[in-house]
């Protein structure tokens, strides 16, 4: 880049704030990252910051022109469908570069038991038959499928409480922020006496632990796919968005 040029990063995820820390050293590029506030307290990323919608594809287009936005970084979380495609779209009309910051899923090892499920409706399906004691590893907004679940024990994992209107028959609320460690994953999943883990495919180790730990104690865990993405350029890691940055 030969002059400063504003990196618009889509953010919400570990790899959006440490891609944000890392371009503070990219000379010429001035970063802005966007959070979408869902949650009430995250954890901001060095340099600015906007929080909240764009206000669909339209909205989003209209920012980065008003903005003179030169390139935009989706690093959000490998679930959130929506802003994906809306990036896609944008970034498309705006005639913007757009490069995806995505961890890599996660991958079956020897000793795994996992049932892969496309949406959480399959998921109640194979806990139905299969789990008296589950332990729900998946956000509180994705809760409202599994209250058909009445003789189910759940141990419910969440950065923040749930919403008073979402109820299961027998649940207990652990408010908690990764990263966990095997060995108090473990020590959780003993406790409670866990017979199925229910997850995303979320990728990275902030919060594998449970799936070495589940490994460990021959837990069964059903695992959501991850959604369909816009087939744009993508790279794994942080270095290969630097990298991506320095050569626009």
């Amino acid at each position: 880049m030969t002059s400063r040029q504003t990196i618009l990063i889509l953010g919400g995820t570990g790899e959006g704030i440490a891609l944000a820390e890392a371009l503070q050293s990219v000379p010429n590029v001035r970063v802005v990252s966007s959070l979408a506030g869902r949650v009430a307290n995250p954890k901001l990323p060095v340099g600015e910051v906007r929080i909240g919608g764009f206000g669909g594809v339209a909205g989003l287009t209209e920012y980065l022109r008003n903005n003179e936005i030169a390139a935009v970084i989706d690093a959000t979380h490998p679930f959130a469908r929506r802003m994906g495609w809306h990036a896609a779209e944008a970034t498309a009309a705006a005639r913007v570069p757009l490069l995806r910051l995505e961890r890599p899923a996660w991958i079956a090892q020897p000793g795994d038991n996992w049932t892969l499920v496309n949406d959480w409706d399959e998921a109640v399906a194979v806990l139905r038959i299969s789990a008296k004691r589950a332990f729900l590893a998946l956000g509180r907004q994705e809760l409202a499928p599994f209250t058909a679940l009445t003789d189910i024990a759940f141990v419910i994992r969440a950065v923040e409480q749930p919403e008073a209107d979402i109820k299961l028959a027998d649940a207990e609320i652990v408010l908690a922020r990764g990263p966990f460690n095997l060995a108090d994953e473990r020590q959780l999943l003993q406790s409670r006496r866990i017979d199925c883990i229910v997850c995303k495919n979320s990728g990275g180790d902030a919060t594998d632990a449970k799936l070495r730990a589940a490994r460990e104690l021959g837990i069964h865990v059903v695992m959501q796919r991850r959604p369909a993405r816009p087939d744009v350029s993508q790279v794994g890691d942080i270095a290969g968005a630097v990298d991506w940055v320095r050569k626009l």
